[in-house]
């Protein structure tokens, strides 16, 4: 590799990391000529397909596009960064995975409802309205219900109040003859 300050065209490696997640490789270098030391990210490159948009148009992947997505089907939901950047590392594996070398930008979008549908709910009906161009209230609903039908409970909050199971509704306080709030203990 070249010196970056002065381009002689051999330096040597002194000292060589793998990354927490094992996904790069940083290298310590150091020029043979001038002495300088920089430092080199090396990681795997595997083309990914290129994508097919809806009007024929054919652009190479981008994930920060993928991410874009996903943050804003999510803006302001109770999602751990951690989570979202496993679900675009979860697209970007399934796209690795497809043996073609170009995929319909649906098929993409697809692979992002499948995370979003497991990683909140309201965040998949926010990227399912765009995806699928809701016209009105009744597809938010018909996809409401679709999804209550299709998904047990798996912790997430239900999506239309009015639907909460009876036993699962928070009793109001009761409250004592001072008005306060009662603990349900009684105060000796």
């Amino acid at each position: 590799m070249h010196c970056p300050f002065c381009q002689h065209v051999d330096t040597r490696v002194i000292d060589s990391r793998v990354s927490d997640d094992g996904v790069t490789i940083r290298r310590r270098r150091e020029c043979e000529a001038c002495g300088e030391r920089f430092s080199t990210l090396e990681t795997i490159e595997l083309k990914l397909p290129v994508i097919i948009k809806g009007d024929g148009r054919r652009e190479q992947f981008d994930a920060r596009k993928l991410r874009v997505s996903f943050d804003r089907a999510l803006q302001k939901r109770p999602v751990a960064e951690e989570q979202i950047e496993a679900s675009v590392r979860a697209v970007v594996h399934q796209l690795r995975m497809t043996t073609e070398r170009e995929i319909a930008s649906l098929r993409v979008g697809e692979f992002v409802m499948a995370e979003l549908r497991r990683l909140d709910h309201v965040g998949y009906v926010r990227f399912a309205s765009v995806y699928r161009s809701f016209e009105d209230v009744a597809d938010f609903r018909d996809e409401l219900d679709r999804l209550e039908r299709e998904l047990p409970d798996e912790g997430q909050l239900p999506l239309l109040q009015d639907r909460m199971p009876a036993e699962k509704k928070t009793p109001e306080p009761q409250l004592g003859r001072s008005g306060q709030r009662s603990t349900g203990s009684k105060d000796k």
